[in-house]
């Protein structure tokens, strides 16, 4: 079943250590900074893509990865990062970043999500304990949906 590894840990983004959660949130990232300076109509296309399929990844596939790799959530399946981090840019203001720049304001929402995604704090944490992959991939939604309301903050507070 190697499309079913391939699809759970991103391309093989989730095998790489030190925090696989970090390789795995980047493709979305990437894939903002350098298609939002482009189109912004395929920046949100390609996110909603994103999101979609790391969501029906995490679901569709839960009962596989989570025998494959003897865990209910292993630290290996990033399509739930993928997710999570493509809802927080989605929900971002692309054509007017700000003094950030796109790539500023990229990396401040990477960062934050990596921040909420590894924190955890309630209510993200007691969502994972939701059955059947659900818990996987709504805590990093969560996730997604805080940092992109720290990104909308900062924005407003720095002009």
């Amino acid at each position: 079943m190697m499309w079913k590894r391939l699809a759970v840990t991103s391309g093989g983004l989730g095998l790489l250590k030190p925090g696989p959660g970090t390789w795995g949130s980047l493709p979305p990232a990437i894939l903002v900074g350098l298609l939002a300076p482009v189109s912004l109509e395929m920046t949100q296309l390609v996110l909603i893509l994103l999101l979609i399929g790391g969501a029906i990844a995490s679901i569709m596939l839960a009962d596989w990865y989570a025998t494959a790799f003897e865990r209910q959530d292993p630290s290996e399946v990033v399509c739930d990062e993928v997710a999570g981090m493509s809802l927080c840019l989605l929900l971002l203001p692309w054509s007017q970043p700000g003094a950030l720049g796109i790539w500023g304001l990229t990396g401040l929402a990477w960062i934050s999500f990596r921040i909420f995604d590894i924190v955890k704090p309630e209510p993200i944490a007691c969502v994972q304990r939701l059955p059947s992959g659900w818990g996987v991939l709504v805590d990093d939604l969560l996730a997604g949906l805080a940092a992109a309301a720290l990104c909308w903050c900062l924005l407003l507070w720095i002009g």
